[in-house]
């Protein structure tokens, strides 16, 4: 019997040996998307270094259409990212492709496959300083990456496989590049596509001028490890999960001549980037510079409106997407359309960042996005199939198509606001109500303690930045108990509020600063809270200025976040502070009421102020001293 459990035994390691060969021949042999030849004779998708003016490396991923035919000409597409253009396949990813445990086709970002199935060429660039690309970074958007945009496109419309004509594209970090690329003075770029981006990148980091200090902390590790190729840092991944994530995706794509990934390696230790965190947070104001190697550099240097007098030169068209509920994207949006002149289509849907949920708060959780993804890529698609393919372009006239949450539906304007928008004021009354009627007598004040364990959740408008993910703020009625609420009575019609609503607050404090975290919410006949919108204020930021004065006119109370402006609250000294609410449109049903929701701090992402101590407030809601909301109503 021993005898013959030795030979079983030697029998299944045999096996197990030659099973285990089978898997690593098969493996080996297993062809990943891009590696097959189109007619033309060139692979589907490789990967190259460009040379840039100073000698910086900048790694580009080619990936044409698979059926691109014998001397075909197509237009390129390209996006400039910070996030890695492509991780490297590991053995471990190998060999569940191999095994049918992993598709393919999972592999392959949807918008590009869409983009090549259009005929389109993509590139995809590694920022200098990040990726598989040499250089460093001395500053997020430096005029340097600037200028390699223009560089990497005048090269894309060189290739063979180009018909000359540039559009660049991207989501989030992308989106900026996108449009940023148009400030690279570069004839080959003929139409730009941010798609969820900041005109601002200030007013996204510190929007009302409070720090969104969570997102700001994650983000700078996150960029921070992509830049030293450390995968496990990148997924917070440690012991065994790290080894995993190693053997399926080791680091960055390595450029196809770099098969030992000696190179890479070298240009990896040569990323000396800026700690993003360290520099954000002694930037508290837009007169603080950021302290770079290369000086001095203010967010105007490195935001899209800065670059006003470039992008409006060159003229390119844009379309222009962003969501409600995506932080406050849609702000710079409506801002950037109503300043520059080139000609752009402006999409503002219920979506999350990147436009893979519905987010509309007054349908069903989890529903698909509107319009769905395909038809998103579509219309993208299309935008470049006007302007790129053809030698003369067809024109873009300007628009915006927005949708109104709550109703469900799509409309269109070439005006923002829209035509029929008026005013509305509510004010701020007796018993905690919001109403019609200006106080007529002098009345006593509320008295709020802000309770800085106060949260708007952890599925909100802010952490959607963090990767895309779906935007749900559960039934707040519990966590208003910890606000300080006003409600109206119940709306006797539909109300649909399309554009920036404004608060005005006359108050008091027993601190020197403070937040304000304004939440507008729908109530519904059975008590359930809905959010609808939010506006965020720092109150030492409240002295209005001449519009004039500003960068960029604002839609809402003009402020100039500067530091020469700040103005500290005296404790116990009314204060008039006015500050709009994010843009939307929303239709809030009949029997319902409006309310207006206070807080002092929001715990999920944002910094505190002040950092010590619990302030009280003294709201005012009397004649001579009246608290109000105006909302942008649109008739119907």
């Amino acid at each position: 019997m021993r005898r013959w459990a030795k030979w079983i035994g030697l029998g299944l390691i045999v096996a197990s040996l030659g099973g285990a060969a089978i898997v690593a021949i098969s493996t080996a042999g297993t062809k990943l998307p891009g590696s097959e030849m189109t007619p033309a004779g060139y692979r589907q998708s490789t990967s190259v270094y460009v040379k840039m003016r100073d000698g910086v490396e900048i790694a580009v991923a080619i990936l044409l259409p698979h059926d691109l035919r014998p001397r075909e000409r197509v237009p390129v597409l390209m996006r400039t990212t910070r996030y890695w253009r492509g991780p490297q396949i590991g053995w471990g990813l190998r060999m569940m492709v191999a095994l049918h445990k992993v598709n393919p086709s999972s592999l392959v970002d949807e918008q590009r496959a869409y983009f090549n199935d259009r005929r389109f060429a993509v590139i995809i660039v590694d920022a200098r300083g990040s990726g598989a690309s040499g250089g460093q970074r001395v500053v997020e958007y430096s005029p340097a990456e600037i200028a390699d945009m223009g560089e990497v496109a005048a090269w894309a419309a060189q290739q063979p496989w180009s018909n000359g004509r540039v559009g660049t594209f991207g989501v989030s970090y992308d989106g900026n590049t996108g449009e940023l690329a148009a400030a690279a003075n570069q004839q080959a770029i003929h139409a730009v596509m941010p798609l969820y981006d900041d005109f601002d990148s200030q007013a996204l980091i510190q929007p009302g001028g409070v720090a969104l200090r969570g997102f700001i902390e994650q983000w700078s590790k996150l960029v921070a490890a992509l830049d030293r190729d450390d995968v496990c840092s990148a997924d917070e991944a440690k012991g065994w999960n790290c080894w995993k994530d190693r053997q399926m995706t080791p680091g960055v794509r390595r450029v196809d001549a770099d098969q030992n990934g000696k190179h890479l390696a070298q240009l990896v230790r040569e990323h000396h980037n800026m700690n993003v965190a360290d520099a954000l947070d002694k930037a508290e104001f837009r007169d603080d510079p950021l302290t770079t190697q290369m000086g001095a550099i203010r967010f105007a240097d490195i935001s899209p409106y800065g670059k006003r007098k470039e992008i409006e030169g060159s003229n390119v068209p844009m379309m222009v997407w962003c969501g409600w509920l995506d932080a406050n994207p849609c702000q710079g949006a409506l801002i950037r359309y109503r300043t520059f002149s080139n000609p752009q289509l402006l999409v503002i849907g219920t979506l999350s960042h990147g436009g893979s949920f519905n987010v509309d708060p007054f349908a069903a959780k989890h529903l698909p996005p509107v319009p769905s993804r395909d038809e998103q890529f579509k219309m993208e698609a299309d935008f470049f199939e006007h302007t790129l393919r053809d030698e003369t372009p067809a024109k873009i006239e300007s628009s915006i198509q927005y949708y109104t949450m709550g109703e469900g539906k799509w409309h269109s304007t070439k005006i923002w606001p829209p035509e029929g928008v008026a005013s509305e004021r509510l004010y701020l009354g007796e018993g905690k109500t919001l109403t019609l009627s200006a106080p007529a007598t002098r009345g006593g004040p509320d008295s709020y303690t802000v309770d800085f364990t106060a949260s708007s959740g952890f599925e909100t408008r802010w952490h959607t930045q963090l990767g895309g993910g779906d935007v749900v703020y559960p039934d707040r009625a519990i966590e208003d108990n910890k606000l300080l609420t006003y409600t109206s009575a119940p709306l006797e019609a539909d109300l649909e509020i399309t554009g920036s609503p404004v608060l005005t607050l006359e108050m008091a404090s027993t601190a020197s600063d403070g937040a304000t975290h304004a939440y507008l919410e729908d109530v519904a006949p059975a008590g359930r809270v809905t959010y609808a919108d939010e506006g965020i204020f720092r109150i030492i930021d409240r002295k209005e200025v001449d519009p004039r004065s500003l960068p960029y006119e604002p839609l809402g109370p003009a402020h100039s976040f500067l530091r020469a402006d700040v103005e500290p609250m005296k404790p116990g000294e009314v204060a008039t502070i006015r500050f709009s609410l994010f843009p939307t449109s929303v239709l809030l049903r009949k029997g319902h009421s409006i309310r207006i929701a206070l807080a002092g701090a929001d715990a999920s992402l944002f910094q505190r102020y002040p950092a010590t101590g619990t302030p009280t407030w003294t709201l005012y809601r009397e004649a001579g001293r009246s608290s109000f909301l105006e909302l942008p109503v649109k008739n119907h």
